[in-house]
């Protein structure tokens, strides 16, 4: 009689070694994200409640930014393609330090938000953006499905979401930009899902502990810091309250 014992334990082991290598790999991924958020939420609030910090950023006399408040405004966009298209290009540890450096310039761009409102609203929305982001962020990595089409159509979205947001620049019309908040809840909602079903996947074909490895868990924490923090900013223009 053939004994299939040996085969059977092999195979069980392997599986065991490519599901703790993913879970370090996404438990990495979410330490990057939660420490770009500290960062970002310790900057918003200090400069949001230190006026000679604030007043650096806006002109009280005009009340437009100053140049360093345009600076800070479009930096973080700055720093995303730097990180982006230098991946592959720059060490891990200039990575980690261009990250640390946009988590801190965001935070203070945020600090406008807390700025224009209440606290009790701020706070509120940022509890009501981290539960749809867990349970989002679960189904991602629960699901079978596979959200790679989904998630093409997301992008489409939200590369609208940006065209439409560039043109309402210009228009100031708060019904255009009630819809795309909505929109905007509606497309990072899915992208939070999407994009942790394809961390997931990565984390399955990464070997843990690598440089490889190490840098692509710190744009995974990229990826989902943006996706939160944007979740975060469409549900505050939709139920935030101005002072």
């Amino acid at each position: 009689m053939e004994n299939n014992k040996p085969d059977y334990v092999y195979d069980n082991v392997i599986q065991i070694n490519e599901a703790d290598t993913t879970r370090k790999f996404l438990a990495n991924v979410f330490l990057w994200m939660f420490v770009a958020l500290g960062l970002s939420a310790a900057f918003a609030y200090i400069f949001a409640n230190d006026h000679s910090l604030f007043n650096m950023l806006i002109d009280q006399n005009t009340g437009r930014n100053t140049g360093l408040g345009t600076i800070v405004m479009f930096a973080p966009l700055a720093f995303v393609l730097i990180i982006s298209f230098g991946f592959n290009r720059l060490s891990y540890g200039v990575l980690a330090l261009l990250y640390i450096a946009f988590s801190v310039i965001m935070g203070i761009s945020l600090s406008y938000l807390l700025w224009l409102f209440t606290a009790s609203s701020v706070l509120g929305v940022f509890l009501t953006t981290s539960v749809l982001f867990g349970v989002m962020a679960i189904a991602g990595y629960t699901t079978r499905q596979d959200l790679t089409k989904f998630g093409s159509i997301l992008i489409m979205f939200l590369i609208g979401i940006i065209i439409a947001s560039f043109v309402n620049y210009f228009l100031h019309s708060t019904g255009l930009d009630m819809i795309i908040s909505y929109i905007g809840v509606a497309v990072f909602v899915g992208l939070t899902a999407y994009d942790v079903q394809k961390l997931k996947r990565i984390g399955q074909g990464l070997e843990y502990g690598d440089a490889s490895a190490s840098k692509m868990a710190l744009m995974g924490g990229l990826t989902l810091y943006l996706d939160f923090i944007n979740l975060f900013i469409f549900l505050l223009r939709i139920f935030g309250r101005r002072k």
